[in-house]
Formats: C-alpha cells, structure tokens, sequence
C-alpha cells in the first residue's frame, strides 16, 4: 500500500511539474520558434528586394546617357552664370542682340504626394533685339535647349524707321 501511495505522490508531483516548469517552457519554445520563421520570412523578403533593386540598378546603367540628359535638363541648381552664358551665346548665335538680363523671382513648386520633390523655378527677364527671323531662331534654340525653359510672356516693340524690332520675354527655368 505504501508502494501505492508513493507512487501516486511521484505521479502528482511528476504532473504538477510538468504542468508548471515544462509547459510553460514549451509554449516559449513554440512562440519563439514563430518570431524567429516570421524574420526568416521578413529577411527573404528584404533580400528579394535588394535583389531587385541591383537588377534595377542594371538597367538603368544602359540609360545612363539617358538619365545625364535629363540631369542637364533638371540642374540641381539654377546654375545662373551658365545659364546666362547660354543665353548670350544662343542671341548672339541667332543674330540677336541681348541688351539686358533681369532675375526676377526663384521660387519653388508646392510638394504633392505624386511629385515629393520640390522643383525650383527662376523666372528671368530677356531684352533681345534684331530681326524678327532672327528672334525666331532664338526661340528654336530655347526649345531645342537640353534645360527646360519655357517663355511666359513675350512682348515687342519696333522703332519707326528701324529695321531692328526690341522684344521683351520672361521665361521660367526649372531645377531643383
């Protein structure tokens, strides 16, 4: 009877240890077995990115005269005494005289959500004068430019007996 006794007590004590030391353990076994297949998967996921981002970078080095024609066209910044060598050269280039040069405002564009960059646009004002041929031609060369320039407003006026007609244009130059 004794045998029966101790053997029951061990039996309890066995399941009571159990109960309270093993299963507890047991579930923190499983719980991090979860957390540790739940980064596995976190990190395939990281390197099928990275991965993609290399082949990514791939393509885009078969563009790279591509992607400096359209740095050329965006300068980081505006780029001013460039900017006005180009345009002295392009007037003069065309048969223009460019008789004066005025900055009036370096603004930004608003952030959107679709276009989170902000784009920086200087607004210049031109005096050119010459033939109207030869303003056509000026105004061919600021289109074909690698910068994005557009005229905003263009206004003219002509001296009665002088074959040379003055124009007068603001233009927007975009960089960021």
């Amino acid at each position: 009877m004794n045998r029966i006794i101790v053997t029951i007590i061990c039996l309890l004590i066995t399941f009571i240890l159990i109960f309270t030391l093993v299963l507890p353990k047991k579930e923190d076994l499983n719980f991090s077995q979860k957390k540790v297949e739940e980064k596995m998967a976190e990190i395939q996921i990281k390197e099928e990115y990275f991965l993609n981002l290399s082949k990514i970078s791939e393509e885009l080095k078969n563009y790279t005269l591509n992607l400096s024609k359209i740095d050329s066209a965006l300068p980081e910044d505006p780029e001013l005494p460039l900017l006005f060598d180009f345009l002295q050269r392009s007037s003069s280039q065309s048969g223009l005289v460019l008789t004066g040069v005025n900055c009036l405002a370096l603004a930004s564009s608003a952030k959107t959500e679709e276009y989170p960059s902000e784009i920086k646009e200087t607004e210049l004002k031109l005096t050119v004068s010459g033939p109207y041929s030869s303003f056509k031609n000026f105004l061919s060369i600021l289109e074909k430019s690698a910068r994005l320039i557009e005229v905003e407003s263009l206004s003219f006026s002509a001296a009665p007996k002088e074959e040379s007609i003055k124009f007068d244009l603001q233009i927007k130059v975009h960089s960021y």
